[in-house]
């Protein structure tokens, strides 16, 4: 069950519902209504596999409380032990088949370990756990969660499919406040859950199908088809992620959680390093935080700045998948960024301008979508494809009857690229009209973009989409 489907907005309404009448109850019995609710939810999306998430959040939790009251070497010990129970499930489900068949390759032998479905939401739970212990090793979060505290904080069922990954620091306090969900907050919710579902169900599922085509056979399409295809993952792959932050941002906030944002306009990054503060926020900060910085991060020097920049991003494109194109993904980003931290001190010295402005963009916006193509391809050779059409068999010819064969992927194409110009003030100043809308109005707002869904998955690519489902 995701959060585009009817099936899910019933039933959030429902929870939603018995969640109002509940918010003057005991914090304990509000609690375990979110947490049976998640579970349930995680139970609909993984089956069995969902107890991995309680038994997780118990043998960390127990641990954790350990680890607070020990000292010395003791304590540093208990912390590697708990970062390693904790990656172990998501080692064994998202690396374990891949690497038994390598190293059955390797050794000549049939042995191989059986593939097993990945557990939706794994990666982000497992480095929330690992995020709240590290940080009461630190004493950056004093311990003294209870074990329900805990275990609503892992499950929190807007955060499970896709994040945003939250720190203990923000999601506790919250929780053990007093819940008044304020009118702003719940319409500052509803505003991003119609923002999510126009970026996911509008827009990014629609341009999807003609994406899927041209990298399944980049060969079999023009230059300029490819090309086409490129930008449109480009904008899939931002409006798919921010789109789903969007709706868990906004379901929290409905429920009277204020999560940070998860994407700030990365497309209009001036350097490699913009972009990185930019995208997928609370991934790159925990990147930051828990393996950047405790590799040396820029504090001896240039070299060793670079080799971190550079582990720090190979590690990145590891967790995102286990094949060698994401490895090589991360490790470009690295190199990117290495790159940019080497020259600093000279473009430091570049005046601010629109053109120099206007020419750091491009050239920042041209270098994410070169590894947007190596993301995206299942192998080198398809990445190659990609690249010799793009660039040996490009014809202009082709423009006019693409736009004519693929008139509404285009519209939404360009209008999301249009949108690369919205800057921040103006996104602000929409949502805050929108929050003081009379009611009616955001009704309405809601039930246009429910028909625009509506609309587009019925159309001419509606086989495609049942495919994909």
């Amino acid at each position: 069950m995701v959060f585009t489907t009817i099936q899910f907005w019933a039933a959030f309404i429902a929870f939603l519902f018995l969640f109002a009448l509940l918010r003057r109850a005991k914090r304990e019995l509000l609690m375990l209504y979110v947490i049976a609710a998640s579970l349930a939810f995680f139970y609909l999306s993984n089956r069995w596999l969902m107890l991995l998430l309680p038994a997780t959040a118990l043998v960390s939790w127990v641990l954790t409380e350990w680890m607070s009251a020990m000292k010395g070497a003791g304590r540093k010990a208990m912390l590697f032990l708990i970062v390693a129970l904790d990656l172990l499930p998501l080692f064994f489900f998202k690396y374990g088949h891949p690497l038994s068949e390598l190293m059955s390759q390797m050794l000549t032998t049939n042995f191989s370990l059986p593939s097993i479905a990945l557990p939706i939401g794994i990666s982000f739970y497992t480095f929330q756990a690992i995020s709240y212990t590290v940080d009461v090793y630190r004493r950056d979060f004093c311990p003294g969660a209870t074990f329900l505290e805990y275990l609503l904080y892992l499950s929190f069922f807007p955060l499970l499919l896709a994040g945003p990954i939250t720190r203990a620091g923000t999601f506790f306090p919250q929780i053990r406040r007093e819940n008044v969900v304020s009118e702003r907050l719940l319409y500052m919710g509803l505003w991003l859950v119609i923002l999510g579902i126009v970026k996911k169900a509008v827009v990014a599922d629609y341009i999807a199908q003609y994406n899927d085509w041209i990298f399944s056979a980049p060969d079999a399409y023009s230059g300029f088809e490819c090309l086409m295809g490129l930008l449109g993952f480009t904008m899939q792959i931002y409006l798919d992620f921010s789109g789903y932050s969007d709706l868990s941002i906004g379901i929290a906030a409905m429920m009277g959680i204020r999560l940070r944002e998860n994407f700030l306009f990365p497309y209009r990054s001036r350097n490699l390093t913009e972009f990185w503060h930019r995208w997928h926020i609370s991934l790159s900060t925990w990147f930051r935080d828990y393996l950047y910085i405790p590799l040396g991060g820029n504090r001896h020097g240039i070299l060793c700045t670079c080799i971190s920049l550079l582990v720090t991003m190979t590690a990145a494109g590891i967790w995102h998948g286990s094949t060698l194109m994401f490895l090589l993904w991360g490790a470009l980003h690295g190199i990117g960024l290495a790159i940019h931290k080497l020259f600093q001190p000279i473009l430091r010295g570049i005046r601010d301008n629109w053109l120099t402005i206007s020419v750091s963009r491009i050239i920042t916006l041209c270098f994410v979508v070169i590894c947007w193509a190596l993301f995206r391809s299942p192998d080198i050779e398809t990445a190659r494809q990609l690249f010799s059409a793009i660039f040996t068999r490009m014809d202009l010819g082709y423009v006019k009857p693409f736009y004519e064969a693929r008139c509404t992927w285009c519209i939404l194409l360009a209008s999301s690229l249009l949108s690369l110009f919205v800057g921040e003030r103006l996104y602000r100043y929409a949502e805050a009209k929108f929050i003081h809308w009379p009611w009616l109005m955001k009704l309405l707002a809601f039930l246009f973009v429910v028909q625009m869904v509506i609309e587009l998955h019925s159309s001419d690519i509606q086989p495609f989409l049942y495919f994909r489902f």
